[in-house]
């Protein structure tokens, strides 16, 4: 049965920058690898990975009155995302990211100008609960209290909700997230909101201890990168491997990787199963370039992974 996830999130346009390496400061470097302007935003990003998966995505966010919010509601369409709660803000632009990407490494550094995003109002967030969503998804770049509205919403509703936990902050009030399903922050984010950086199995379980005292969720799981994930249900932990790709971008990856995990865990609750679903979601994103662009289809993922059982006979 297809599932209704409704993501409450940022929606940005994207200025990717591709380098041969970063300059330092005072420095200016002449590139000839070219840039672009590329949709994103985290709960973009999440939202057509929903859709490429299969899912019902309906998308709240807030999106200036201008040519950027123009374009990316157009493509928004075009992917099948339910647009009916974008907001328009008419005094502030549409959120704006600045990507620089290395060449070599597929290594970003990212910069958010939030504009509208930051504007998101807890009305507009009431308001889209009444697709009746099955799942409701969350990201941090948006404000806190537009977080802890929908986290409120969702609970009071009894609809389970899926953080991915970034950008993270030190002070964020994870408590204020009340009941979570599923949250997954990434190596970086685990290490801002713990101190703990999950760099072994025994920090990796130090630091799903700390994070599920802090908040009520069902499971923890650690976004590793190319080691793939740790998944902590509050009494036992299991490594669920990665899988080696030439990464050339990881932008999107992140929310590519919780976006798979929420909806195959949506679909049949196993978390695991979920977990191997969502490396192989986030292995192929990190092999292409940008961030609407790397995002993979469900037949792909099912592809990579019919290639994976053929390896192994």
């Amino acid at each position: 049965m297809k599932k209704r996830i409704l993501v409450v999130s940022s929606a940005n346009m994207d200025f990717v920058q591709r380098v041969v390496r970063i300059p330092d400061g005072g420095e200016t470097v002449v590139e000839s690898l070219g840039y672009s302007y590329i949709p994103g935003g985290k709960g973009a990003n999440s939202a057509l990975a929903f859709a490429r998966l299969g899912a019902d995505a309906v998308f709240c966010t807030k999106m200036g009155k201008d040519e950027n919010a123009r374009r990316l509601k157009k493509l928004y369409g075009e992917e099948n995302i339910d647009t009916r709660f974008i907001a328009e803000d008419r005094e502030a632009p549409t959120g704006l990211a600045s990507i620089i990407v290395e060449e070599e490494s597929g290594q970003n550094r990212i910069i958010v100008y939030p504009g509208a995003n930051n504007n998101l109002l807890e009305n507009d967030i009431e308001e889209a609960f009444n697709c009746y969503p099955d799942g409701v998804f969350v990201q941090f770049e948006i404000p806190d209290k537009a977080v802890f509205a929908a986290a409120r919403f969702a609970k009071e509703r009894g609809i389970p909700l899926f953080v991915d936990a970034g950008p993270a902050r030190e002070d964020f009030q994870l408590e204020k997230l009340l009941q979570v399903e599923i949250l997954s922050p990434n190596e970086k984010e685990c290490e801002i909101l713990t101190g703990i950086t999950p760099d072994s199995v025994e920090n990796c379980l130090k630091a799903c201890i700390r994070l599920a005292s802090s908040v009520s969720c069902k499971y923890v799981v650690l976004k590793l990168g190319r080691r793939g994930c740790f998944v902590y249900d509050g009494k036992y932990y299991n490594i669920v491997p990665g899988h080696k790709v030439n990464a050339v971008d990881t932008t999107a990856a992140g929310d590519v990787f919780t976006a798979a995990l929420s909806y195959a865990y949506l679909q049949k609750g196993d978390i695991l199963e979920a977990a191997r679903f969502a490396n192989i979601a986030g292995a192929i994103c990190v092999s292409r370039e940008g961030a609407s662009t790397s995002i993979p289809t469900l037949a792909e993922i099912k592809e990579f992974a019919q290639e994976l059982k053929n390896k192994k006979r």
